[in-house]
């Protein structure tokens, strides 16, 4: 039994042994792979997520200062309501 990862390297590698058993050949088949962390890497790689770009990452704190900036504005003019609090007893 052999166990590839995306570039066909080989990962875990087992033969049966004389009298082995299928199963007991399965069973040390899966201990050898999750030995190998293989199938925790390919976890890892599936869902990865890409960072934003630095020029992303600008844009949105722009947008943000903006946002605050205006707010900032309309709370100082009185056109945005008090909020309310939550008295939780």
């Amino acid at each position: 039994m052999l166990v590839y990862d995306p570039h066909m390297k080989i990962i875990a590698e087992v033969k049966k042994q004389g009298n082995e058993s299928a199963t007991a050949l399965i069973r040390r088949f899966t201990k050898r792979v999750q030995g190998t962390q293989a199938l925790a890497k390919v976890r890892e790689e599936r869902y990865h997520q890409r960072g934003l770009s630095k020029l992303k990452q600008k844009r949105r704190a722009l947008v943000g200062l903006s946002k605050k900036v205006t707010y900032d504005r309309l709370k100082k003019l009185g056109k945005i309501p008090e909020k309310a609090s939550n008295d939780r007893k």
